[in-house]
This record gives C-alpha cells, sequence and structure tokens, in this order.
C-alpha cells in the first residue's frame, strides 16, 4: 500500500510538473477544503 501511493505521488508530480514544495501546498489546500467541508455538516446539523 505504501509503495503504491508513493508512485503515485511520484506520477502526480511528474504529470503536473510539481515540486516537492508544491505537493506540500496541495496536500495543506486538499486538507483545509476537506475539513471546511466537515466542520460545514457539522455545523448544520
Amino acid at each position: 500500500m505504501i509503495k503504491h501511493h508513493q508512485e503515485l505521488i511520484k506520477w502526480f508530480k511528474k504529470e503536473f510538473g510539481i515540486t516537492d514544495y508544491g505537493m506540500l501546498w496541495v496536500s495543506f489546500m486538499e486538507g483545509f477544503i476537506i475539513g471546511g467541508i466537515i466542520i460545514f455538516y457539522i455545523l448544520k446539523s
């Protein structure tokens, strides 16, 4: 599973020409968006 994830990350970086630093920002924004959606649904209840 870990090997597959590492290969997926390498492919994504190569395909989109993103650096390691760019991947950190992608991960941060993904977490921010998902966290925002979760909070939205928690507060909506």
